[in-house]
């Protein structure tokens, strides 16, 4: 099998697995209960969650266990919309955020009345920052941008970003999806006011996921209940994938940097090659996170390319995993203004630091070897 698709999903580390595996045989305890078995699971997520908060170096306090990176991302920008709507109810968003974003803000919208504004992009996905600056106003309580574009690759420029937001109105929040950027991309959490991450695009667990708020940012909780995560959070501590997470993390940004600089290696490769191809358009920007190569081949189906390399055991994809059995293009290519026979055409293809250049080789012969059956869709 050649696994090409780790922007949907990574395969679990065998080290997390058996680190997870010990403690959930040995800390079944609820962390909230008044006796020693409690109190020990209660230590581990303290020591865990302080852990996360050294690596990323923010407070513990700052820091809110979720399900994953979607209930992140509600928590965030529905908490900091419902907090503070007293001031105002005009929101920024772009029109190319992963799905639970982009729901998200379509939501506040046609259900609570928020006023939303949708950033557009040039036709390589970069961020139209004048147009970002124009639409911040005394009454926008919220930007929401990702740090990488889950479908192309495309990196914002957050400092940037930031420096506008809090130029043009201090009293906005800034939350970043850092879901594409964990263990890839240098993070700084001074610049954004709330952040989200998930591990299971880190060799992590599913059903993990990480909220960032920073102690100036007060927002309404969602999942009403206990005293679990600082009362932001309720119901009852899914200690053993909270207490993972921090290993989870820490072996994706130790050898951060090493494994961009193979990764980048192997996409350097693959542009090389697909360059040579008759008819196989480059999608993602030179400049764009190395780790996502999305291209098209104009006239072809994409799902029938990928079903008939999935024949071969080689797994790559047409568009983001929370939108794949939708059959329209994407928002992000749309948005990207590409020729609609190239938008309608994409595939998007995803290393990770275990992707091997024999296993490009392979692809790259498979695809040559797809497209001479499959038929061009005139």
């Amino acid at each position: 099998m050649i696994y090409l698709d780790y922007v949907a999903t990574t395969p679990l580390s065998d080290e997390i697995r058996l680190t997870y595996e010990k403690i959930l045989e040995k800390y079944f305890a609820n962390s909230d209960s008044a006796y020693s078995l409690g109190y020990e699971v209660s230590g581990l997520l303290d020591n865990a969650r302080s852990h996360i908060a050294s690596l990323l170096k923010v407070r513990p306090d700052e820091l809110i266990f979720t399900s994953c990176a979607s209930e992140a991302n509600n928590t965030a920008i529905k908490g900091v919309c419902f907090q503070y709507m007293n001031r105002g109810k005009h929101i920024i968003t772009t029109a190319v955020e992963h799905s639970s974003v982009m729901n998200t803000f379509k939501q506040l919208e046609e259900v609570f009345g928020f006023d939303v504004d949708y950033i557009g992009v040039d036709e390589k996905g970069h961020l139209n920052l004048e147009e970002l600056k124009d639409k911040i106003r005394e009454d926008t309580i919220l930007v929401s941008t990702m740090y990488v574009n889950n479908e192309v690759g495309t990196i914002n420029p957050i400092k940037k970003i930031s420096q506008i937001i809090h130029e043009k109105n201090p009293k906005t929040k800034y939350h970043v999806d850092c879901v594409q950027a964990l263990g890839k991309l240098p993070i700084d959490l001074s610049l954004c006011d709330l952040a989200t991450f998930s591990a299971h695009k880190i060799f992590g667990l599913k059903g993990s996921g990480l909220l960032y708020k920073n102690h100036h940012t007060t927002i309404v909780p969602l999942i009403n209940g206990g005293q679990q995560e600082f009362g932001l959070r309720g119901g009852t501590s899914n200690a053993a994938t909270y207490i993972v997470l921090a290993k989870t993390m820490r072996l994706a940004l130790e050898k951060q940097e090493e494994h961009y600089q193979y990764v980048a290696s192997l996409n350097a490769f693959m542009r090389e090659e697909l360059h040579k191809r008759d008819g196989i358009v480059i999608n993602s920007s030179e400049d764009a996170s190395p780790f996502i190569l999305n291209i098209s081949v104009p006239h072809y189906k994409p799902e029938v390319i990928v079903h008939d390399l999935e024949s071969s055991g080689i797994y790559i994809s047409t568009r983001s995993a929370c939108t794949s059995k939708k059959t329209e293009i994407s928002h992000t290519l749309a948005a990207m203004h590409l020729d609609e026979e190239v938008a309608k055409s994409a595939l998007r293809i995803s290393f990770a630091h275990v992707t091997t250049k024999e296993e490009c080789v392979t692809f790259l012969k498979a695809l040559d070897q797809s497209l001479e059956r499959v038929k061009k869709q005139r």
